[in-house]
């Protein structure tokens, strides 16, 4: 399988539920964005998020730098990043895949992969990260731990129905790329002068129907679901019925776990 075949597999992946994704998904913390302008040094004039999706982590930086450029293979997710934008002076989005993205050389302060990194072969998408950042400039792929922190019962019938959907999956119809590798990957491609590894977390509110549509905001369950839902429709089941025991109508806090590898570029 060619990469361009794989990125396109991949990028297939989230369509069809665009809408589902924006209303459950977090916003990106603004920590992260304040944590990656003090490494930097300097307000960032030109920020580039890769694999954007809705616009969830490239809006963030509206008020933090002058211009940011979300790229985004996916039809639909690009079309509501655009209207997620509608009025928001210096954002602009691409259509485009991660190891080409049609930018300017030299051209971003920071560039980030928001939930994203692990759908990007990575060798490839570090090179043409290194390629549009200026000397000096960040790269950050940072991703939330699922579940998130919302009590043991949800959370094991969480792993009980993903477990599931690792086992039924067609894994035919994408490429992943293991998470834990991001940081060994940003230290061996050569591209950066220091890594390292930061660990935060964000606090948002959630009730039983918040839980329900994150895990359906899955790619690897809207898969199943659409080819045979029979497959999961226990443990889907079982994982209602935790969140309904466990929460309710209530609104509850929940905290979303990050992980962020950061790669800096030499001076030059």
């Amino acid at each position: 399988m060619t990469q361009e075949l794989q990125a396109r597999k991949n990028a297939g992946r989230f369509g069809g539920f665009a809408g589902l994704y924006d209303t459950v998904r977090p916003a990106c913390p603004g920590y992260a964005a304040e944590l990656l302008t003090r490494y930097l040094g300097r307000t960032p004039q030109t920020v580039v998020d890769i694999g954007c999706g809705t616009g969830l982590s490239a809006l963030v930086w509206r008020g933090r730098a002058e211009r940011v450029i979300g790229v985004e293979p996916s039809e639909s997710m690009l079309a509501s990043a655009i209207a997620n934008a509608e009025g928001a002076p210096g954002a602009e989005f691409v259509r485009a895949f991660s190891d080409d993205t049609g930018l300017e050389s030299g051209i971003a302060d920071i560039v980030t992969c928001s939930q994203s990194f692990h759908w990007m072969e990575p060798f490839s998408t570090l090179r043409e990260a290194r390629r549009i950042l200026k000397p000096g400039g960040l790269f950050a792929a940072y991703d939330c731990d699922w579940p998130p922190v919302c009590g043991a019962a949800v959370e094991m019938a969480w792993h009980a129905l993903f477990d599931r959907v690792a086992a039924v999956e067609d894994k035919s119809t994408f490429v992943k790329y293991p998470k834990e590798r991001h940081l060994k990957n940003i230290r061996a491609c050569g591209h950066f002068a220091y890594a390292r590894e930061i660990v935060f977390a964000h606090t948002e509110q959630a009730d039983a129907g918040r839980l329900l549509g994150l895990a359906l905001s899955q790619g690897g369950l809207q898969q199943v679901l659409r080819t045979n839902p029979a497959l999961v429709e226990d443990e889907l089941a079982a994982f209602r019925a935790a969140m309904d025991e466990s929460s309710g109508d209530r609104i509850l806090p929940i905290e979303f776990c990050y992980r962020m590898r950061l790669g800096v570029v030499g001076g030059e």
